[in-house]
């Protein structure tokens, strides 16, 4: 599947709340609680005006995957929230692209755009088979670092390169 890649405008907060509430009843149904994802489902509106107000402030790099004139998935990168030593900067705060684009290369072309070849972190809710095969074929690792939010238990997963590893032993 060919897609474009372009960064988040305000205009696009619609779209963009909507691939998100369902990307996450996709991946979260067996996960999480049906009242969670109705709950986020019901405060549509509010999340269309935070997407506008993080396009807007630029306060990360959010990604978005068009297949012609349908936005298929997006991923969302900050400079990192954790604090432990030896992290990398980068955190990777989301990746999600719609089912029907699973293998299709999206993911990997979302997660490319976003960090490249960076060494960076993120969080994956715990059970998530599917992203973590997914991220652990891009070369994350389990940290052993876990911590509980309101969805369930995140695991953090580090990504460092090659050079990286070599510089820090």
């Amino acid at each position: 599947m060919s897609s474009r890649i372009a960064p988040a405008r305000t205009d696009d907060a619609e779209a963009l709340t909507d691939l998100h509430l369902d990307v996450w009843e996709e991946a979260y149904a067996d996960l999480v609680p049906a009242d969670l994802l109705a709950a986020r489902r019901a405060g549509r509106d509010a999340r269309i005006e935070r997407w506008r107000n993080i396009a807007s402030a630029g306060s990360s790099s959010t990604l978005l995957a068009w297949s012609g004139d349908r936005l298929v998935g997006f991923s969302s990168t900050s400079t990192g929230r954790d604090d432990d030593v030896g992290l990398p900067p980068l955190e990777l705060m989301a990746l999600y692209v719609r089912a029907t684009t699973y293998g299709t290369g999206v993911g990997p072309a979302l997660l490319d755009a976003a960090i490249g070849a960076s060494d960076a972190y993120l969080w994956v809710l715990d059970g998530n088979a599917r992203a973590i095969a997914f991220y652990e074929r891009q070369g994350f690792r389990f940290d052993g670092v876990t911590k509980p939010e309101d969805v369930g238990l995140e695991r953090r997963m580090v990504r460092r390169s090659a050079e990286t590893r070599a510089t820090s032993v």
